[in-house]
């Protein structure tokens, strides 16, 4: 009997032993072959991983995740369209580099042009769409330098609108990557149309005549990498191999930055190795706060209560895996509030706890004007109730 109770406690240690083994796998810190390297998850803005995350290093083409980002900008602003003519310069012809081979004088749509960007990392087009934006590249650069420091990119400077320069006063950092890359995604998820191409064909209409040229996505992750939704690679012999790979699993996108791979192969392993680690160790909570909360009470009014609103949706991203049926929510307003009152006065929070510990809160904000009542106001009322 005491040989079988110590083998079945063998048993038991080995067992819990093996289950702590495996969590320790599950969640092991990711090995990533690049100098460095960003995840983040794209809703909440958090970083889940970095390595060298604020060391500047050239970007090469991922620079067109800014240029992306200022096209559908002014998209959204509606300055310029899809349907648009976008004239090819002399100047944007000439670039070297990756290209889809656009002539001079040549004409194409602002879709067409995007796509050439996007699958096949054009760098005529890139410069085709930033001249037709601002008038010229070095004017559109200029927006580019305003933007990056509008979004807080610290460590970013451009000198280009496509990546091809690899002077030292051109750089960006896997962070501000990442953070540009969360900026277009989140504001602008229509880029997911033209970054999960796979190989499209376009048309050259030349004084030569009339040619078919394909393009072909130079992110292989599209057919190696299930979830993948985007987004951009790049190359230089001074940048490596770079690529700011998004994907979408279980509610969540995650943003994985590679600046520096020594190969492309290393450079999407890394990007899968880092997507992976992400979606296995993280857990989103969302509350989109779409239930109405009852009013407020006005004291001296010449309304008796006034409505509030949720000031957006909360999102908290758990890495420990706690349970997320856990979160509990709690209004943290005044029981009655004082006339005058103004619409979009903070009127208080929702506060999110879980396990009895905050992790957020979002703001509470009135929803209309109240004036304060004066004697005429109170003098009507009266009247009023001792007619009815």
């Amino acid at each position: 009997m005491c040989i079988n109770k110590l083998k079945r406690g063998i048993a038991f240690g080995l067992a819990t032993i093996q289950l702590l083994v495996c969590s320790m796998v599950v969640h092991a810190e990711p090995s990533v072959s690049a100098p460095s390297a960003v995840l983040m998850e794209a809703s909440t803005g958090e970083v889940i991983y970095e390595k060298n995350a604020s060391e500047q290093r050239s970007p090469a083409s991922i620079t067109k995740i800014m240029t992306l980002l200022l096209a559908f900008e002014q998209m959204d602003l509606g300055k310029i369209a899809l349907s648009d003519e976008v004239i090819v310069s002399e100047h944007a012809s000439s670039m070297g580099g990756s290209q889809v081979y656009l002539a001079e004088g040549e004409v194409q749509t602002l879709e067409t042009m995007l796509k050439c960007i996007v699958v096949s990392s054009g760098n005529d087009a890139s410069v085709a769409v930033a001249e037709h934006i601002a008038g010229s590249e070095e004017a559109f650069v200029e927006m580019m330098n305003e933007k990056a420091v509008k979004i807080g990119l610290a460590g970013t400077h451009f000198e280009d609108c496509c990546g091809l320069t690899d002077s030292g006063n051109h750089y960006s950092t896997a962070l501000d990557i990442a953070m540009m890359s969360r900026e277009l995604i989140t504001k602008y998820p229509e880029i997911k149309r033209f970054a999960t191409i796979w190989m499209e064909d376009i048309t050259h209409v030349t004084r030569q005549g009339s040619s078919t040229f394909t393009l072909s996505s130079t992110n292989k992750l599209l057919k190696q990498y299930q979830y993948t939704t985007g987004l951009k690679t790049g190359f230089t012999s001074k940048a490596m191999f770079c690529v700011s790979a998004t994907a979408a699993k279980d509610g969540m996108e995650m943003i994985a930055v590679i600046m520096g791979a020594s190969n492309g192969k290393d450079r999407f392993a890394d990007a899968r190795v880092l997507l992976n680690y992400g979606f296995s160790i993280c857990r989103l909570y969302t509350d989109c706060n779409e239930e109405s909360i009852a009013p407020i009470p006005v004291k001296g009014g010449i309304k008796d209560e006034v409505s509030v609103r949720y000031g957006g949706e909360f999102r908290y991203l758990d890495l420990e895996g706690n349970s997320l049926e856990n979160v509990e929510k709690k209004l943290e307003l005044p029981e009655q509030i004082p006339a005058p009152v103004v619409a979009g006065q903070k009127a208080g929070e929702a506060v999110y706890y879980l396990n009895g510990i905050k992790i957020g809160q979002v703001p509470v904000y009135f929803g209309e004007d109240i004036k304060a009542a004066s004697f005429g106001d109170y003098f009507y009322r009266a009247v009023g109730f001792f007619l009815l």
